[in-house]
């Protein structure tokens, strides 16, 4: 599955450690706060999920899209240390 993950660390230290943990992953920088992968597994994105909630604060905001999941993409954000999920459903032709 594609995933991308854009990052908006606290800090320069919070930037490093999210750069480590996504170049581990397999990850590739493609901006700035902009990494992709296209071989990433529901198991290795639980572990990078949890990596995450590992190095990240509570000031910490990243956002996860995967495609596809059930033919729809998954937007999963961190933000004051929760994760939120939101479906984006294809739209409707009438």
């Amino acid at each position: 599955m594609f995933v991308s993950v854009v990052i908006d660390p606290s800090g320069e230290e919070a930037a490093r450690n999210l750069a480590e943990v996504l170049t581990f992953h397999g990850f590739t920088r493609m901006q700035r706060a902009c990494w992709e992968s296209a071989s990433v597994g529901e198991q290795q994105l639980l572990t990078l999920r949890r990596e995450i909630d590992r190095v990240t604060d509570y000031y910490d905001v990243v956002r996860v899209y995967q495609y596809p999941v059930d033919s729809k993409l998954a937007i999963l954000t961190l933000a004051k240390k929760k994760w939120r999920k939101l479906l984006v459903h294809p739209p409707v032709k009438n």
